[in-house]
């Protein structure tokens, strides 16, 4: 149903059309009776007839008012007048954040504050429980002073036909009469793996869209662009974004972060939003990585004679550094004493790993193992011969030091774990996706 710009909806007054989406059609209003502008959102005649729906659409409208952040478009009621419906909002002025991105890619240190305030918003309605499940630019305002505004929290499932259902078309972007056909419109290249296979969708999809929306500010494009829906959805379940498309100046902090957030086994996903701000913070407060060259996507490969080759250069350097702390009273030369150093009988160095000096450079850690085993971490002090395995690193890769020496950090199983130097059993730190080193 069109209004025209004087026709009236109880206390309020249509002042001009702004738009109009498969929730319906959305108008510039004024409220007589507070002397504000708003935005309503006319819900579609075969929604608003549907006595079952619009209860719920009620119960769960309640649920999204209680929803109070300096980031979140606010949902002030619900209002009937002459059998139409609509939605009373907060009228935000300013751009689209997709309207922003037709003009080429944002710069990371203008994409990174709109992508913390996108992940505050998020982060205040999911500690209510509450889901956006159709995040993206379109639904991302941003004001004139800077300030994000994150529109259409939850109204998702509130316009869901059935409330158990996870159906991927389930979206206020998707036209209800082309739900009911079977055609998807709009909100795909968005979705979550698990919603468009028509899985339970929980606040990980919010962390995947997240991801996808940072990913085309960055780029300029999207991260799943096809001609066609399918094409779109079979996109989003089989193909990795395409990250040499990032810009250089993309600090490797934000690379991390994306990768974790775009992970499609969402197991494998970080699980809350929370969890993102924080390594946002993070890279805000590091001036040093925001001008960094960019993370390598993959250790480079080396030969075995390669890895050899890097071991005997590090234990020079090593023996001509303790050499030099050791006889540094003494006069005349100092002469380097040069050796190698092989892994146990009957295993080889780790694929990319090499032995790596202690701090205190008194200690040597590597990983090594049998072809058909796991590697292990293997600990040599330079006053000796003996070689010390450390339990409880099966698979360790990558290993390096604590700055006091006492506790070695690796990788394994898709965790960064650390373990005492006296031999304690490891403890992890937290799960990762790809482990390239540390400090």
């Amino acid at each position: 149903m069109t209004l025209a710009a004087g026709a009236r909806l109880g206390p309020y007054e249509i002042v001009a059309p702004l738009g109009a989406g498969g929730m319906g059609e959305v108008y510039r209003a004024r409220d007589a009776r507070l002397g504000r502008d708003v935005a309503l959102k006319v819900l579609p005649e075969v929604f608003a007839k549907d006595a079952e729906r619009m209860a719920r659409f009620e119960r769960e409208a309640q649920m999204l008012a209680s929803l109070n952040h300096p980031n979140i478009a606010a949902l002030y009621g619900l209002e009937e007048s002459g059998g139409v419906r609509a939605l009373v909002m907060e009228l935000v002025e300013g751009p689209t954040l997709a309207e922003r991105i037709e003009s080429g890619p944002i710069p990371p240190d203008e994409a990174i504050p709109i992508a913390r305030q996108i992940a505050e918003a998020l982060e205040a309605a999911h500690e209510k429980g509450i889901i956006h499940r159709d995040l993206k630019p379109a639904n991302v305002k941003i004001t004139g002073d800077g300030a994000v505004k994150v529109l259409d929290f939850g109204l998702a499932k509130a316009l869901d036909d059935d409330p158990g259902s996870a159906n991927p078309a389930n979206s206020p972007t998707i036209s209800l009469a082309a739900t009911r056909a079977g055609v998807i419109l709009g909100t795909a290249a968005y979705m979550s793996p698990e919603q468009a296979r028509g899985a339970a969708v929980d606040k990980r999809a919010d962390i995947w869209s997240f991801g996808v929306v940072l990913y085309e500010m960055l780029t300029g494009r999207q991260t799943f662009r096809s001609d066609t829906v399918a094409d779109t959805l079979a996109a989003v379940l089989k193909t990795d974004p395409d990250w040499s498309a990032l810009p250089a100046g993309v600090p490797p902090g934000l690379r991390r972060l994306l990768r974790r957030c775009l992970e499609r086994d969402r197991k494998q996903r970080l699980r809350d939003i929370g969890d993102v701000r924080l390594e946002i913070d993070e890279i805000m407060n590091a001036p040093s990585e925001q001008a960094g060259a960019p993370a390598p996507l993959a250790a480079p490969r080396k030969s075995r004679e390669r890895l050899a080759w890097a071991a005997a250069a590090a234990l020079l350097l090593a023996v001509v550094a303790v050499s030099f702390l050791h006889f540094r009273e003494r006069p005349g030369e100092v002469r380097p004493v040069r050796f190698q150093i092989f892994p146990p009988p009957k295993t080889t160095y780790a694929t990319f790993d090499y032995p790596v000096l202690s701090p205190d450079g008194r200690r040597l850690v590597f990983s090594a193992g049998a072809t058909q085993d796991k590697p292990l971490l293997w600990l040599r002090s330079l006053d000796t011969l003996a070689l010390q395995a450390l339990p409880g690193a099966d698979g360790a890769t990558r290993p390096f030091w604590s700055p006091d020496s006492r506790f070695i950090a690796f990788f394994a199983d898709q965790k960064l774990k650390k373990v005492d130097t006296t031999g304690a059993p490891p403890q992890t730190l937290c799960e990762v996706g790809i482990g390239i080193g540390g400090n």
